[in-house]
């Protein structure tokens, strides 16, 4: 069977994360993804990063580009934004993440593209979005973290703020883009018609922050950092043992009751202020503090067997050497070695999602700069698009 995207054709005209990281997911599902970058420098990602393998692209373009074709286009040039148009026509998804306003002066925005192409579905995602006051402002994932309340609630009470060290902002965005994509294609499906997806780094934290504004608007107080905890559940975090720490999750009521009888505690249950879940929430710094000497009492793996077995879910803290290396991220296949031209092979992340009837693939390796320039104009060129005798594109000169 073949992959659930054939067919699909990708425009991908986006640097760094958000855009690429969207783009990658419809290639590992079998989008054709050709990459547009400008020429000399390409996506600025590949030069990004302190450290290199072996080639000049840094490993942060090489883990979010792979599955794609590239070619360069400078689309000050008529010439090149001929081959745009071009590809415009063939193509079913645009994705680009430039400040709102720049792709109308390089003619490549939405009201000109999908006067070539209306079943074109273009997504753009910027910053703050296309409206509003701030959507001018430059924005990467530290100011959506900032502006969204996630930097105001992350870290521990009175230390000095603390990033979410997951870009929280561009990963939402890429994937939040990626579902209103797919959403937008099945709709073609109806109407025969695209659509224009505005989407934002802002939006995006802000939309993934559901625990934290339910607390705003059930207590009237924004949320403060509590570190490991959870804001709905109580005890749901990091306890030290002798050796180190591990995490506890006693998410309802009867989890609860089996944490107390699996450490010998059965005692807390009698006290009101831990009786009840929502008693606990109130009482979560004293609920650890009560606990903390148990904990102390034994190793991390003791407590990790013996909770495991009494059915309470715990785990080890893991850094990501170990958590790459670990038996289920080996059983559910989490890392892929890929070839390539330059670096040999390295390793990515695999696929997050596994789909039985037709699993997804690494078909090509992340692209050298313009790799597929030549093969991609011929194409075009065969199919009258380009070149002489091209067929007209509807395009506002």
């Amino acid at each position: 069977m073949a992959l659930p995207l054939a067919g699909i054709r990708v425009l991908d005209i986006s640097q760094v994360m958000a855009g690429p990281f969207c783009c990658m997911l419809l290639a590992d599902m079998g989008a054709d993804v050709i990459k547009i970058e400008p020429p000399g420098t390409g996506d600025s990602t590949r030069l990004s990063m302190g450290f290199r393998l072996k080639g000049t692209d840094s490993p942060g373009f090489l883990a979010l580009n792979r599955n794609k074709r590239s070619i360069t286009l400078d689309l000050k040039q008529e010439e090149d934004r001929d081959v745009l148009y071009g590809l415009v026509q063939t193509a079913d998804v645009l994705v680009e993440n430039a400040r709102p306003g720049v792709a109308a002066r390089l003619g490549m925005d939405y009201e000109t593209l999908r006067a070539i192409n209306p079943r074109l579905v273009y997504a753009s995602i910027s910053g703050f979005g296309q409206t509003g006051p701030w959507s001018q402002r430059p924005g990467f994932d530290l100011m959506a973290q900032a502006v969204s309340g996630v930097l105001s609630s992350n870290g521990f009470p009175g230390m000095e703020p603390a990033k979410n060290s997951i870009p929280v902002a561009d990963l939402g965005a890429g994937l939040f883009s990626a579902y209103a994509i797919l959403s937008a294609i099945i709709g073609r499906q109806t109407s025969n018609v695209g659509q224009f997806i505005d989407a934002s780094l802002f939006e995006a934290a802000l939309a993934l922050s559901v625990w934290e504004t339910t607390e705003l608007w059930g207590t009237g107080r924004s949320p403060i950092p509590i570190g490991s905890a959870n804001r709905m559940s109580a005890p749901y975090q990091a306890v030290e043992a002798s050796d180190g720490w591990f995490v506890i999750g006693a998410a309802n009521q009867g989890l609860w009751l089996k944490l107390i009888k699996a450490i010998g505690r059965e005692e807390l249950q009698l006290e009101e202020r831990f009786a009840t879940n929502a008693n606990r929430i109130i009482n979560r710094i004293a609920l650890i503090e009560v606990m903390a000497p148990t904990f102390r009492s034994r190793t991390k793996q003791d407590w990790i067997d013996a909770l495991i077995g009494a059915g309470v879910p715990t785990a080890p803290i893991l850094d990501y050497a170990e958590a790459v290396e670990s038996e289920q991220a080996v059983a559910r296949e989490m890392v892929k070695t890929i070839p390539h031209p330059v670096e040999g092979e390295f390793k990515a992340l695999g696929f997050p999602v596994k789909l039985s009837g037709t699993p997804q693939e690494i078909r090509l390796p992340p692209p050298l700069l313009n790799q597929h320039g030549d093969e991609i104009r011929e194409e075009l060129t065969r199919k009258g698009l380009i070149g002489p005798g091209r067929k007209t594109a509807a395009v506002a000169r």
